[in-house]
């Protein structure tokens, strides 16, 4: 095969999930209030928000119970979340509206090809990565996202004051993760903290976090700042 037509890996899989009414509601009615089109294209965020204010970008918000709530108690800064599940799109949409939050955007696509060719350079105040695929076997573990190249696209993303947080249950993902970050030149390590789910680093509790608890998982995080 052609290198410039081999399938690029993925860190994620659309799996099917069942869309309930109000959900496929909200993605017809709600989407054209909160939704942004993927293009490759620098975004003008202040345009977009109608205001000047510190961006957040959170890489698959699942649900988007934890992006709205982080939202609506910081409303000085505004969200962009990227999520490619329908359900959860049409979950964080209900939420949205029922809240009246007005300070949240949704792209569904690739949030790797959004942070790489639709955000400018030097334009993010933090980057939130919460409970990423852990992609347990080891066949698989080239489709995680917490890699030497990521993290390179994300220092090239934050501002100079941004910061990059991840969390996840995986010891065999908290494993890689320290290895790519202590490998990483442009990014430095603030914080690490390691917990059973009473302190959570600047962030609301999410269903993944949850549902890891309950199966008695440990919780890993970390606060990396630009270079």
């Amino acid at each position: 095969m052609d290198a410039g037509n081999k399938r690029k890996v993925r860190s994620y899989v659309k799996r099917a999930g069942r869309m309930t009414g109000s959900q496929a509601r909200a993605l017809a009615e709600l989407w054209p209030r909160y939704g942004v089109a993927f293009e490759p294209r620098e975004l003008d965020a202040e345009a977009l928000f109608g205001r000047k204010a510190p961006l957040v970008f959170e890489i698959g918000f699942g649900n988007g119970e934890t992006l709205v709530e982080q939202a609506a108690e910081d409303p000085h800064r505004d969200y962009l979340g990227v999520e490619v599940h329908e359900p959860g799109i049409g979950h964080c949409l209900l939420l949205l509206s029922e809240r009246r939050v007005r300070n949240v955007r949704l792209i569904a696509h690739d949030a790797v090809e959004v942070l790489g060719r639709q955000i400018a350079d030097a334009s993010l105040a933090r980057i939130n990565v919460y409970f990423p695929d852990p992609w347990p076997k080891k066949r698989h573990h080239k489709r995680r996202l917490i890699q030497p190249a990521f993290l390179e696209l994300v220092a090239a993303k934050l501002g100079p004051d941004g910061e990059l947080h991840i969390a996840t249950d995986w010891g065999n993902y908290a494993e890689h993760i320290d290895e790519v970050i202590g490998g990483a030149a442009r990014l430095r390590l603030i914080e690490r903290r390691m917990h059973g789910g009473e302190q959570p680093m600047d962030r609301p509790t999410t269903k993944f976090e949850r549902r890891g608890l309950k199966l008695g998982h440990t919780i890993w995080e970390w606060r990396l700042g630009r270079e």
